[in-house]
């Protein structure tokens, strides 16, 4: 009497092959991505941390120097301390104006009103205009002689700054300059507010809860996701300012606006100093990690999610 084949293993064949075949699927799908990021993301980072280690000016071979560049840095280099300080004094300032105002700017755009719409959008508009055209129509807002504010402050009897000339107002300039951009922050606190479940400001209202005890029991706590999400990015974009500093002042007056990445692009583009340049990049590589996992690690404590035991 013969046996009938065994139907197990030919059925598990079929779901190892059929497996292997969306594997194979996965990986060609991702390709294209993955050889930009090898070829143009996680190359020129491993090339970078090699040539922190060298001398080379892009002309000559390059020399290994072991950690001169780092010790360098950090001993023989007050340029480098000063573009530290800036940017960090410049971040330090910017960053919870940037949250606030950006909350505050989305609880107003967040009114069932009668052509709010527009005044979204208005308010939006700042944040995608190219970063030399924002630049420049803020120089032109700050000349120290024809500039739309200084005049607006004669009218008033104040005589105006040297708004982007003087020491002690170029960064504050170039902070309020960038405040004009609050809509990025704006955009996504407002999009975290319309989801919102309404029924817990109806349970509130019934409970005797006014507005204020409600925003702070209820739309505070459930905006920690997206605070903290504006958050790491603010910190992140603010270590790299480049543009508003690069075109307004380059740096000046006196070392006051000397950013830090404008300090790197000085020295890998301007001093052909490119292994300098590159163990500077990757000083604030660290920088922003440890700030980063600082928040992150933070977040357990002040960060609320729906849903989540605490």
């Amino acid at each position: 009497m013969s046996q009938l084949p065994s139907v197990q293993p030919v059925s598990r064949r079929r779901r190892f092959s059929l497996a292997r075949r969306e594997a194979l699927t996965f990986y060609l799908m991702i390709s294209p991505w993955l050889a930009g990021f090898l070829l143009f993301t996680l190359g020129p980072m491993v090339a970078s941390l090699v040539i922190s280690f060298t001398r080379w000016d892009l002309l000559s071979p390059a020399r290994f120097v072991g950690l001169a560049n780092y010790q360098k840095m950090f001993t023989r280099d007050p340029l480098f301390w000063q573009s530290l300080k800036v940017t960090t004094l410049y971040t330090a300032a910017y960053v919870p104006l940037e949250l606030t105002g950006g909350l505050i700017l989305a609880l107003l755009m967040n009114q069932r009103l009668k052509g709010i719409a527009l005044f979204r959008t208005i308010y939006y508009l700042p944040s995608v205009l190219p970063g030399v055209a924002f630049v420049v129509l803020w120089m032109w807002i700050l000349h120290p002689d024809v500039g739309l504010l200084n005049t607006v402050l004669s009218y008033l009897g104040i005589q105006g700054p040297r708004w982007l000339v003087d020491p002690r107002w170029a960064l504050s300039a170039l902070l309020m300059m960038s405040l004009w951009g609050l809509g990025r922050s704006m955009v996504i606190y407002l999009a975290s507010l319309q989801t919102l479940p309404a029924h817990l400001y109806e349970a509130a209202a019934i409970d005797g809860a006014n507005a204020w005890q409600s925003f702070w029991k209820i739309t505070l706590p459930l905006l920690t996701p997206t605070i903290f999400f504006n958050l790491v990015l603010s910190i992140i974009s603010t270590f790299q300012t480049f543009t508003s500093a690069f075109v307004a002042t380059d740096g000046g007056p006196l070392d006051s606006t000397l950013f830090y990445v404008l300090y790197l692009f000085r020295q890998a583009f301007q001093y052909f100093n490119m292994g300098y340049a590159s163990a500077m990049a990757w000083f604030l590589f660290l920088v922003i990690l440890i700030l980063t996992l600082l928040i992150v690690r933070s977040s357990e404590h002040w960060v609320y999610y729906e849903g989540r035991l605490r």
